[in-house]
């Protein structure tokens, strides 16, 4: 049996993080705040195409080119996530899952 990863902090207080695991590409509306409150970028603005497809965003382009359907988060960097949560505590439309690391 494997026991959850665990951090003891200052107060005494027992924390298990819970990672990014995954983004529902459904419910996302690319609103860009999780991208805006995670400390670490794990998170990166991609273009979904109609065959679900992802493309690049210019973020400096303002002009809209049809390229993609709807604009929605990424993990581009799942590695970094420290499992503090943010992302999905800010998201109003909960698009995120989470696990707890075992050791």
């Amino acid at each position: 049996m494997s026991t959850p990863f665990s951090v003891t902090l200052p107060s005494g207080e027992i924390w298990i993080p819970a990672f990014v695991t995954a983004i529902d590409d459904e419910k996302c509306i690319g609103c860009g705040r999780c991208f805006k409150v995670c400390p670490r970028g794990v998170m990166e603005l991609v273009g979904l195409t109609e065959d679900g497809e992802r493309i690049a965003v210019d973020m400096d382009d303002d002009d809209d080119d049809g390229e993609y359907e709807k604009k929605v988060m990424t993990l581009a960097h799942q590695e970094l996530c420290i499992g503090c949560t943010a992302c999905s505590k800010i998201c109003p439309k909960k698009c995120y899952s989470h696990a707890q690391a075992s050791l």
